[in-house]
């Protein structure tokens, strides 16, 4: 029996050191992408670039995430710009008034938005026919070849706040250039907040570029003062090669010490491609060290690790966090797509829903530094529009927190700042990191609560009401769109940030705010549901259209409110609303609806639903470098929109909806491969992370779990639901007090312990 465990241990073992080489490592085509937004992606959450081919030339686009015009958004600083006075037009049934200075200025007016950086360009004649684009997401670098011989690498450098190329084998004439946005010009008709308006309506007076031999500079001035910088050089290599650097700097002045910053760039240069290639692949290597899984479908493996890739280009300590389009701005002359902006109605929670099991939780940080260094802007817009203490956010906001209107009753939605407290009630309970808990996580969640407690009143039957209510995005934009009950979306986010508020506060030992906020928290209608036992909108309104946005089911996921694992009511509710789900239909869905389809499923432990789900989202949704475009490419009638804004929500939510078929722990004990398709017969991961701050590798054979390892990095109790089997357990280092009772074992482990079971 010892030498058949060793023997199962051994084979695991050497399988797990196997992910060293990831199981999808390529991303490659025969051909050079023609379009900006099927580019190949690089970038280190500062700077980004694709890389695609415009008419006959090599195109680099070359982006900073800080690139922002921030003028303020027109009539939001009007006196009327109180919730009171909106509520005040509901009930007047006076409308139009509240759209007029809220909402119409953001699809009218081009800024605040993000803004392009410039293009590298390659003119390719004399190079023939290009035969390979190959993006290596081990390494995170990016080659091009062409039949001549000509080759060319590229990435975004790891470490460092610049980007480097380098070409081999190239024709004589050989040239770059470097192509500013076109800020200049008349505008071109027919665009729109969706697909992006005409860059010129900025009105800004279009940058100089400056040449020498062996570098080009770009200078534009933007709004306010701000501007920005682009700067690449070269020096030759062999008789027939280049190797270049480029760099975007911000700043109020676009000019700042341009001398200084060349004389860096050229220092950095002169060490050479490859010196800054070995560094880049160190930070790359240690990234894909975190975690990794295999699954038996091609299609959702490739996609998955895609999406780790792309999260880790997108989300990275220092620079903001990742907004609609991250570092990969619309490179076609416009304003990207709903102005680049941070939509945190959806798109920002969604994009960060997969950093915590996937074991990210420095890059998750990314996401909690921007909104605690805007903390005392966001106090400021509470005042001013709610009329009360406490803390909420706008829910579309510039690059420094400043709301920006657009349909208000989601870009200034009550309850915005709950749903940004799960993730900082994740990120601790993820870590069990105690000042965290103490210094970040309960004082923002805190103020959350103080807020909620001040806004809402009792009703005459005693249940807490906001004085209106809505369900993103019901009714688009319109009167109709408000309710006067809570809604079931804002219910289940005040009932989270109250239950997460009692958690941490006795966590803390704060057993007075525990009980206030437990007391708050019994004042609050249950779910609101149907007589079929599904949710519905909201009282009298039942899902009975089909929405893109999944709000009425925020209960379920991502909240966890209503648990599969609570009994047989909880899964009538679940059950009920995603099969009502599926009846309905897909018609107005969008990518990320099946992104977040593929989680529920996976929550009500359906494998194979949950498979289906993001397998349309990875084949229908998809352009060929896996950005998400939002409407079905395919027209296979996944849904009736098939346009191509690209944003990089449903990515992300792709990736948590396969890790939350791999594991769960979110009902307060892990629970091994929840939602695997009966014909997934081999599946394993490795360093996938739980609630409880455990890290854990699992094994599939043949049907049949074989192997689980659990490692401790904080001291704490364990919970796992056993699975079944008789199983051989070995511990290393402190492991305590194990029990096994209702298909539960239980025990206490300190940090770095692991428990380590064999299937006999």
């Amino acid at each position: 029996m010892f030498r058949r465990i060793l023997l199962v241990s051994i084979l695991i073992a050497l399988s797990f050191e196997g992910f060293s080489q990831l199981p999808f490592q390529k991303l490659s085509l025969d051909s050079i992408p023609t379009s900006w937004n099927e580019g190949m992606p690089l970038g280190n959450g500062m700077l980004g670039a694709l890389v695609w081919k415009k008419e006959n030339s090599l195109r680099l686009s070359l982006d900073r995430a800080d690139l922002w015009d921030s003028r303020p958004m027109k009539g939001l600083h009007r006196p009327e710009f109180r919730f009171d006075w909106v509520k005040q037009q509901v009930e007047k049934n006076d409308y139009k008034i509240v759209q007029q200075y809220f909402d119409w200025p953001y699809d009218n007016e081009p800024a605040p938005t993000k803004i392009p950086g410039a293009a590298l360009e390659i003119p390719m004649q004399g190079f023939g026919k290009p035969i390979k684009t190959e993006l290596d997401i081990s390494t995170a670098m990016c080659a091009v070849e062409w039949q001549s011989g000509v080759q060319m690498m590229s990435f975004v450098s790891a470490k460092n706040d610049f980007g480097l190329f380098r070409f081999e084998h190239l024709p004589a004439g050989f040239n770059l250039n470097l192509i500013p946005p076109p800020y200049e010009g008349k505008p071109v008709k027919g665009g729109d907040v969706v697909g992006g308006d005409d860059l010129s309506r900025l009105g800004y007076k279009q940058g100089r570029v400056v040449r020498t031999d062996q570098s080009i500079t770009y200078f534009q001035e933007g709004w306010g003062g701000f501007g920005y910088r682009v700067t690449v050089l070269w020096t030759k290599t062999g008789k027939d090669g280049i190797e270049g650097i480029w760099k975007i700097s911000s700043s109020p002045k676009a000019n700042g010490d341009l001398a200084v910053d060349t004389a860096l760039l050229q220092k950095q240069l002169s060490k050479g491609f490859h010196f800054h290639a070995a560094e880049h692949k160190t930070w790359w290597s240690g990234y894909w060290n975190k975690s990794a899984i295999s699954i038996p479908d091609p299609v959702l493996l490739r996609q998955w690790y895609l999406e780790q890739y792309k999260f880790g280009s997108a989300s990275r300590k220092g620079a903001p966090p990742i907004s609609l389009q991250a570092i990969w701005t619309a490179d076609n002359g416009r304003i990207p797509p709903w102005k680049g902006d941070f939509h945190h109605d959806l798109n920002t929670q969604l994009s960060y829903w997969p950093s915590y099991s996937a074991n990210h939780l420095e890059e998750a940080m990314v996401y909690l530094d921007h909104l605690d260094q805007n903390k005392s802007r966001y106090q400021a817009y509470t005042k001013r529009y709610f009329g009360v203490d406490g803390l909420n956010v706008p829910g579309v906001t510039t690059l420094d927190g400043t709301e920006m209107g657009g349909w208000i009753q989601y870009s200034l939605s009550p309850t915005v700042s709950a749903w940004l407290a799960q993730h900082y009630y994740l990120q601790w309970r993820y870590t069990m990191d105690k000042k965290f808990l103490e210094t970040r996580a309960y004082p923002w969640v805190k103020q959350v609560a103080v807020f909620l407690s001040h806004i809402t009143t009792p009703d005459k039957h005693g249940k807490r009401q906001l004085p209106l209510s809505s369900s993103p995005e019901i009714h688009d934009n319109s009167i109709s769109a408000w309710f006067t009950t809570n809604t079931n979306y804002d219910l289940s986010l005040m009932k989270f940030a109250f239950k997460a508020a009692a958690e941490m506060a006795t966590t803390l030992g704060k057993t007075a705010d525990a009980q206030k906020w437990n007391q708050i928290l019994q004042s609050f209608d249950g779910p609101i549901l149907s007589s079929k036992d599904e949710l519905m909108f909201a009282p009298n309104s039942p899902y009975k259209e089909s929405h893109r946005h999944f709000s009425h089911l925020m209960a379920i996921h991502p909240l966890g409110l209503i648990k599969w694992e609570d009994g047989e009511k909880s899964r009538s509710i679940i059950s009920n609303s995603l099969q009502l789900l599926d009846e309905v239909g897909p018609g107005n869905w969008c990518g990320y609806s099946y992104a977040w389809q593929g989680n529920l499923k996976a929550r009500a432990k359906d494998g194979a639903g949950a498979a289906k789900a993001l397998q349309i989202f990875a084949q229908a949704f998809c352009s060929p470098n896996s950005f998400h475009l939002n409407g079905d490419q395919t027209k296979s009638g996944y849904s009736s929109f098939q346009y191509k804004p690209f944003t990089l929500e449903g990515n992300f939510a792709f990736a948590a909806g396969i890790q939350e078929m791999l594991l769960q722990s979110y009902a307060g004990f892990i629970e091994l491969m929840p939602a695997i398709p009966e014909q997934w017969k081999d599946v394993s991961f490795q360093s996938l992370r739980t609630e409880g701050a455990f890290l854990v590798d699992a094994k599939k054979q043949h049907g049949l779990l074989s192997y689980i390892r659990i490692t401790a990095t904080v001291d704490g109790p364990l919970a796992l639901k056993l699975p079944p089997g008789e199983w051989e357990n070995k511990i290393s280092g402190s492991v305590t007090g194990m029990s096994k009772k209702d298909g539960m074992l239980r025990a206490t482990m300190k940090k770095g312990s692991s428990l380590l079971m064999e299937l006999n």
